[in-house]
């Protein structure tokens, strides 16, 4: 469990933060990695099996952390940053493993332009990004880079049948194999009261989002929602890694007297009811989550 400060932005935002991964029941290896520390919170999911998968993740992971772009505090990226830094991961991927793994990776950067902040979210592959606003609502912000998503764009298969579709995990986009390792961005004004959820498809493949969404609306601590996604995952098969970041961001400008920095909501739309009810399962956490030793954390490939 963290709770992390925003050093620049302060004392405007507040970010508490929860994560954890679990290789879950089938699997040998953990092949997922993540990062959550101010400003970077992304997960990395390792194809490749026999450990390939492993260090691929870790090292997309490792880029990130030791890019100078993205030092703890520092919110000045910009959307041609995180690609060059994906592109130098890709190549590390690539000399590390002979391009015989890859991974994807999806999450988002805090910045702040013009005093403003907001998140830069990317994407590469079939993890994904999600925000559950103010009001109550889920959006996948991330767009699948897989088969079974061209499918469903086509016409050709049902969303319902891609999610039991043979090829549903074969991606269109990775770091370290294959020819595009190019990222889609999208730039999202920072909201009070703003809740990312970054995850691998080891949650996305066994809940479905109104399950999701159950969860981050009656879970108010973001440790507790990622303990109950990650359980609730395990519960409905765990047939893959699943690995979970939550941030929840707190806007304390009109708090304080300051100046708005974030675009505001109307009168009594600033905040959500996470105790109500919803349909879906609203689990309480086992004991099989793996929790990174600080807000950097990765897993460990137990």
């Amino acid at each position: 469990m963290t709770e992390g400060h925003s050093s620049e932005l302060e004392p405007r935002l507040t970010l508490t933060v929860g994560f954890g991964t679990d290789r879950g029941l089938r699997r040998e290896l953990n092949e997922d990695s993540f990062l959550a520390q101010d400003p970077v919170f992304m997960v990395a999911d390792g194809m490749g099996g026999h450990e390939a998968g492993e260090v691929a993740s870790q090292l997309a992971v490792d880029t990130l952390r030791e890019a100078p772009e993205l030092e703890p505090g520092t919110h000045s990226a910009s959307a041609q940053d995180i690609q060059q830094i994906i592109e130098r991961a890709d190549w590390r991927i690539r000399e590390a493993t002979g391009a015989r793994a890859g991974t994807t990776l999806t999450g988002a950067v805090l910045i702040e332009i013009s005093s403003v902040p907001y998140w830069l979210v990317a994407n590469v592959g079939d993890s994904r990004t999600y925000r559950l606003s103010a009001q109550g609502q889920l959006d996948q912000i991330s767009v699948d880079h897989s088969e079974v998503r061209e499918l469903v764009d086509a016409g050709e298969i049902t969303p319902e049948e891609a999610l039991v579709h043979p090829r549903r995990h074969v991606v269109t986009r990775a770091l370290g194999t294959g020819e595009d390792a190019e990222a889609d961005f999208w730039l999202l004004p920072v909201e009070d009261g703003d809740r990312l959820l970054i995850c691998s498809d080891g949650l996305t493949s066994e809940l479905r989002d109104g399950e999701i969404h159950c969860v981050l609306m009656t879970r108010q601590h973001p440790q507790d929602a990622v303990e109950a996604l990650i359980d609730a995952a395990i519960k409905a098969g765990g047939r893959d890694n699943v690995t979970v970041i939550v941030v929840d961001v707190r806007d304390t400008a009109s708090e304080l007297g300051l100046p708005e920095t974030a675009p505001r909501l109307a009168p009594g739309q600033d905040t959500r009811d996470r105790d109500a009810d919803c349909a879906g399962p609203a689990t309480d956490a086992g004991p099989a989550i793996e929790h990174g030793p600080d807000e950097g954390a990765t897993d460990d490939g137990a």
